[in-house]
């Protein structure tokens, strides 16, 4: 069954397109379980993880199914406006009210549990359900990354769950557990009588979320480690065991994904992004800087099923060969997105060619349709690399004209628009730019609008300085895979993504990569110390201590690896192991 058949909602201010989602089958034998989905985000995680615990279950397809359905579970990703303007829009607000007030369980994930709010900060005048009387709002970004994105704890089981949203529901009277971030507690879950919503998504929190959809399903009422009536004679929220105040030091794991000589995909891995084995011989094809064959570390879904039963808290798949022909017919990774979806139950997100293009026949294509292409396929969050320069310079040139900086129609703005900005990541590829400090004057060669983010061999706090003395750099941004370069600086573009509406940044490091060197610990604390959005630390890991390193001396949520995890030269176990050795919050 395709999109086209259960999806009656949003279709005029949501691209839907048609990737086929799981079919889905009452059982006569079981509740009933049915799926709202309205278009938004990716549903087909929660329905894989349906099937894995052995259910079965229909899509909404129109109002009369509410009166078919003995249990309902609503799953929702992106804007609170976007969600309930979509129900109403298609008729299903009123159905939806009188199926809760019916007595007949329901189960809100996310935008799901927001909308049985009265609003959101999030879309002013917009107005949810109103089961619960209070107002949703945004989280403090003074004081730390916005969105909370990550695995935190909720209730009592000393479980974490993947949490990754800007807005929350802070008065916590309606709450059946809270949990922390920074200063501030929040309702991680409401439950009254038939209803219960979680902010987190179970779907994306691997066993321990599959076990709280087990349980909820099958209708028993010890849920996050305490039951209706435990919850109901305490008269409070039931706090989180732990109760940190960040989420995890998150791990992620990194595929490199491109066609090689013979057309297959294959996971790869470079060396300062070069990406083919050397030829020693002299007789390669020249395709690459190595001039050999693309070196072959693995096939995409068997390593993305190992990582996640190794522990990886997440995997990002980046398609480096950016489907050069149109995104939406390169059939073969949306494949692998939606094969890894059906056994990996951890965020994932991909990453290349995510912009508007034609296709081949003239057909436009914009960033929002193809994104919503591989959220339907089973991705969470999307990945722009050099289009988001682009858009930044575009941006900047905008203001020193004296014209609005936003237009609203970059693929960011889009896409983070009607997704969520958590669903945009933005890859950044900086490379050094150095200069000889031993020679007088030789600030004056640093372009002034750079200075800002200038490093000198004597400041320098990575494990290099003893090599980088008599040096300064600045980090001058790459496109185009590195191979280009561009008059504007990592703090310049970290910035203005953020000022566009990216949720969080992958930070690589074109001098780093493959090095094994450790993380560029400069480069990560400018970028870290220059945004209030996550940060993702890239290349350069060699070491499980690398990983202690960056997260203990940067703050930084998260750090990802890719050629030592494929080569099985360091574990995630032992990565895990070593941070939480060192005292840092680490999901187990």
């Amino acid at each position: 069954m395709g999109d086209q058949d259960h999806i009656k909602v949003a279709q005029t201010t949501l691209p839907v397109p048609d990737v086929p989602q799981p079919e889905g089958h009452a059982s006569t034998s079981r509740p009933r379980l049915y799926v709202l989905d309205y278009g938004a985000g990716n549903v087909r995680s929660l329905a894989n993880s349906i099937k894995e615990l052995g259910y079965e279950f229909e899509w909404i397809k129109d109002v009369s199914d509410f009166d078919k359905a003995e249990k309902l579970i609503f799953p929702g990703v992106g804007a609170f406006g976007q969600a309930t303007e979509s129900l109403k829009a298609s008729g299903l607000h009123q159905p939806l009210l009188d199926y809760i007030a019916s007595g007949r369980p329901y189960f809100g994930i996310c935008v799901g549990m927001q909308v049985l709010f009265a609003s959101s900060a999030e879309s002013p005048g917009a107005t949810g359900l109103a089961v619960f009387p209070t107002a949703i709002t945004k989280f403090d970004s003074a004081t730390k990354a916005v969105p909370h994105m990550g695995w935190s704890s909720a209730g009592t089981a000393g479980d974490d769950y993947y949490f990754v949203h800007s807005y929350a529901v802070m008065d916590t009277a309606d709450a059946y557990t809270t949990s922390r971030y920074g200063e501030q507690e929040f309702a991680s879950s409401v439950r009254r009588d038939n209803v219960l919503g979680v902010q987190f998504h179970p779907e994306k929190s691997g066993r321990a979320g599959l076990d709280l959809l087990r349980r909820w399903i099958e209708g028993e009422d010890d849920l996050l480690g305490v039951t209706a009536a435990a919850a109901a004679a305490a008269g409070s929220a039931t706090p989180s065991c732990a109760r940190r105040d960040r989420p995890t030091s998150r791990i992620v794991a990194c595929l490199d994904v491109r066609s090689n000589d013979a057309g297959d995909l294959v996971v790869t891995k470079g060396d300062q992004y070069d990406v083919r084995e050397k030829d020693e011989g002299g007789a390669g094809s020249g395709a690459g800087v190595g001039g050999g064959g693309v070196r072959n570390l693995g096939k995409p879904v068997d390593l993305a099923r190992r990582y996640f039963a190794e522990g990886a808290d997440e995997i990002c798949f980046l398609n480096i060969t950016s489907f050069r022909s149109s995104a939406l017919r390169d059939q073969p990774m949306l494949d692998v997105v939606r094969r890894a979806a059906e056994t990996v139950f951890v965020p994932l997100t991909v990453g290349g060619g995510i912009r508007d293009t034609v296709d081949p026949d003239g057909t436009a294509r914009g960033a929002l349709e193809v994104a919503a292409a591989y959220f339907r396929a089973g991705a969470d969050k999307v990945s722009i690399g050099s289009d988001a320069v682009f858009a930044v310079e575009a941006m900047l040139a905008r203001e020193a004209a004296g014209a609005p900086a936003l237009e609203g129609t970059t693929a960011i703005e889009t896409i983070s628009c009607a997704y969520g900005s958590q669903a945009v990541v933005v890859s950044i590829d900086p490379r050094r730019v150095y200069y000889d400090t031993t020679r007088p004057g030789w600030i004056d060669a640093v372009p002034e609008p750079h200075r800002a983010c200038l490093v000198t061999g004597e400041t320098s706090t990575t494990r290099t300085r003893a090599q980088e003395q008599g040096k300064a750099w600045w980090y001058q941004c790459t496109v185009s895979g590195g191979r280009a370069v561009r008059d504007m600086d990592v703090v310049q573009l970290a910035r203005g993504v953020e000022r566009l509406g990216a949720g969080e940044i992958l930070l690589n490091s074109v001098d780093r990569d493959g090095s094994g060197a450790g993380f560029d610990l400069d480069l990560v604390r400018l970028v870290r110390n220059a945004v209030s959005i996550p940060v993702v630390a890239s290349s350069g890991a060699g070491s499980a201590a690398d990983f202690v390193e960056v997260f203990a001396q940067t703050n930084v949520e998260a750090a990802l690896a890719a050629g030592i995890f494929h080569r099985k030269e360091v574990g995630i176990d032992e990565v895990k192991r070593a941070v939480a050795e060192a005292g840092l919050p680490v999901r187990q």
